[in-house]
Order: structure tokens, then C-alpha cells, then sequence
């Protein structure tokens, strides 16, 4: 692993907010090189509690949420936790926060007090609807604005209840669009004249940003587009087959020489040659006809057999993977997807963060460490604290005592 610089490295992050939204772009934003200074309540952030935990009693999830970051305890309902997170802010570059909105300029940290002390800084909120508009109060977890971003609709198989991924895409979406954002503007500003900005993150716009040709095709061609179960609407061949060891495939046979390629391999030149399948538009009127075919050759041969002969005539074909899977895999292994840090004397897998990059590649430093874990480094060493100021800090319970 490359311990060269990092692109953002030089650039200072106050994380403030919970869960994940707003956690996973400062996780992102670290990783690039950031100095992502995470502020949460005495009590700590929830997610370190959440799903699985270690002999600990912190949940696993936050070794890899938490990684590179410099936990601070501050109790922002406390004046004094307010004013030392105004103080704190002064030295930042960026901002991310992902409480409802208006509720941290009733603190007197929002965007426009603060750019007005310091018009450099770049303030990233992430909220459910918004930060105006008329539902920008109403409150918005990812699996509410995942409907209301269209995603649920078009997910499921028809007549039935739309479903849910089991992972919580809006709130991650969100962290992309905000890190992408937070990028965006680091650039702007280094122009001649340039200026910090807020970037403004909804939950639902960011699963809007994936519904592709769905409003174009409505406006112009009155369609609207629903669930269609395992396929995609309006391409074809591209679905999910059962095999006889009980394993299911993914097939994208829908480029025309592709699309001949696989139905010779499956046994069907027929179809191969015949030429109301030979574009992507005929294929759709006989999608039901091609599905069953490849469903019958499936389901007389293993997934491996099929993976195979599929590969072998560059046919996109692939399984359907669990984590234990990924982790067993050798691609992924080989592309450096694991990273191992060390939990109470043990070693624990955490994911990589993504892009690659050539020159200039992130890293994971340290995982998630305990509350307040940097309290004497930030408030010491950025805030210039002494010791009477942190007794009376945590005497008041606005920080906790300094982990051992």
C-alpha cells in the first residue's frame, strides 16, 4: 500500500452529524488524505452500537465507517460545546453535517455565520429533502426517500410490494454526491476570486440522480416506467437464471453480436440467425420466447459449466455473490478490495474506498477508534485548551474523559 501523499491531504474536515450520511463522506473524504475531525456527543455517535458488535460492545461497522478519523466528544446542545465547535469550524476548510435542517443555525454554527467570518469555507449538508422547498422540515430517512426518489417503484416484481436493498442506498448515494460535491468545490475556491460555497445534498435527489431515461421517456413518450422483476425494461436479453446446482446467473447477452454468440451457445441458432431477433428492438417484442430458452439451457447445467462457456465466447456473464464470496474471491483479492486493521489484538477486514488511483491512492491509517479519542490533540492542540478548561469541560459533561 502506497504511503505517498494523498490527494486532499493539507485540507481540514469538521464532521458533524450521526448514522451515516454525513459520516460516510467524511470516511471518504479521510481517506483521501482529509483531516476529517469527527464531533459527536458524549454519549457517542449510535452507529457505533449498531448491527454487529465486537467482544467491545462497538459495533463492527464502525472500525470501517470510522477509519481516520479524530473523534472529538462535544456536547453541541450545550453553549459551550456550541461555541467550541464554532471555534473549531474557524480552522476548517469543510463542513459536513446531516442534522434536519436549520437546526445548526440555532446552534449559530450554519453556513451563512460562519462564511461570513470565513468565506473559504465549504459547508456540505445532507438532508432528506433538501434545505428548502415545502417538504425540506419533514424528516427523511433512506428508506423513505427511496420511494420518494422513484427507486422503490421501479424495484420488484409487478404486482407486488415494491422491495427494499438490504443496505441503505440513499444514505451512501448521498455520501458520494456530497464527497463529489466537496471535491467540486475545493476547485472552484483555489480559482482566482474563488470563494467556500454550500453544497446542498438531498437523500431523494441522489436516488433521483440514478433513475436514467425514466423522465425524458415520460414527458416525451407519455411512458412510465414500473417494476419489471429481474430484467431491465426495454433491453434484451439481460436477466437472472436459475442453474441445476441451485445457483443463479447473470447473463447480458443484449449487444447484437453478443446476443448471437450466446444463443449459439446455448443451443438455439435459430434464434442466433433469426432476424426479428437481430436488434434490440425486436428482441423486446420476443423477450418472453429468448428468456425461457436460456432459462431451459440454465437449468440442465451448473452455474460453472455456464459461466464458462459463456465466458470463453466473451459473453458478460457472472454470479451472484455473497460477502463471503468477495472476500474468498481471487479478483477481488488481486484488485486490493480488503484492507486488514487490528481490533483488541485481532485482525478485521474493512473494505477499501473507491476510486483506485494511480498516483495518488488513499488509505486506511487507523479504524474507528473510541469516543473522544482525540479530545487532548484537538482541543488542546488546535483549540489551545488547558487543563483547568477541559476539567471544567468535563466536569459540566459537555466532553468526555480522554480514552486510555
Amino acid at each position: 500500500m502506497s504511503d505517498g501523499q494523498r490527494p486532499l491531504e493539507g485540507i481540514r474536515v469538521i464532521e458533524m452529524g450521526q448514522l451515516l450520511a454525513g459520516p460516510f463522506t467524511g470516511t471518504i473524504l479521510s481517506y483521501f488524505g482529509a483531516e476529517v475531525i469527527k464531533v459527536e456527543p458524549p454519549t457517542g455517535d449510535p452507529i457505533r452500537g449498531w448491527r454487529l458488535l465486537d467482544e467491545s460492545g462497538t459495533s463492527f461497522w464502525w472500525r470501517s465507517l470510522g477509519r481516520n478519523k479524530k473523534s472529538v466528544s462535544l456536547d453541541l446542545k450545550s453553549e459551550r460545546g456550541q461555541q467550541l465547535a464554532k471555534e473549531l469550524i474557524k480552522t476548517a476548510d469543510v463542513v459536513v453535517e446531516n442534522f434536519r435542517p436549520g437546526l445548526i443555525e440555532t446552534w449559530g454554527i450554519g453556513p451563512d455565520e460562519m462564511r461570513a467570518e470565513k468565506p473559504g469555507l465549504i459547508y456540505a449538508r445532507i438532508s432528506g429533502y433538501g434545505q428548502d422547498g415545502p417538504y425540506a422540515s419533514k424528516p427523511g430517512y433512506a428508506s423513505v426517500t427511496e420511494g420518494f426518489g422513484g427507486f422503490r417503484y421501479i424495484n420488484g416484481e409487478p404486482g407486488k410490494p415494491p422491495i427494499r436493498t438490504n443496505i441503505s442506498m440513499g444514505d451512501t448515494l448521498s455520501a458520494i454526491h456530497a464527497a463529489l460535491g466537496i471535491a467540486l468545490a475545493i476547485i472552484q475556491r483555489s480559482k482566482p476570486g474563488g470563494e467556500g460555497q454550500v453544497i446542498d445534498v438531498a437523500l431523494y435527489e441522489s436516488i433521483f440522480n440514478l433513475m436514467e431515461g425514466i423522465v425524458p421517456e415520460y414527458d416525451g413518450g407519455a411512458a412510465i416506467r414500473g417494476p419489471s422483476g429481474t430484467t431491465v425494461t426495454g433491453i434484451v436479453p439481460t436477466n437472472t437464471y436459475l442453474c441445476d446446482d441451485g445457483k443463479h446467473v447473470v447473463i447480458g447477452g443484449n449487444g447484437d453480436s453478443i446476443f448471437k454468440r450466446l444463443m449459439v451457445v446455448a443451443g438455439r441458432s435459430d434464434m442466433a440467425e433469426n432476424p426479428q431477433m437481430a436488434d434490440n428492438a425486436g428482441r423486446v417484442i420476443h423477450q418472453e420466447e429468448i428468456d425461457k430458452a436460456l432459462s431451459d439451457w440454465c437449468a440442465v447445467h451448473s452455474s460453472a459449466h455456464v459461466i464458462g462457456a459463456l465466458e470463453e465466447v466473451r459473453v458478460p456473464v457472472g454470479p451472484i455473490y455473497s460477502v463471503e464470496d468477495m472476500v474468498e474471491d481471487e479478483h477481488y483479492n488481486a484488485r486490493g478490495m480488503f484492507e486488514s486493521v487490528e481490533i483488541n489484538g485481532e485482525p478485521l477486514k474493512i473494505p477499501a474506498i473507491l476510486p483506485k488511483m494511480s498516483s495518488t491512492p488513499g488509505r486506511t491509517d487507523w479504524p474507528g477508534g473510541e469516543i473522544g479519542s482525540h479530545n487532548d490533540e484537538v482541543l488542546r492542540g488546535i483549540l489551545q485548551l488547558g487543563d483547568e478548561d477541559l476539567a471544567q469541560l468535563l466536569e459540566a459533561g459537555v466532553i468526555t474523559a480522554q480514552p486510555e
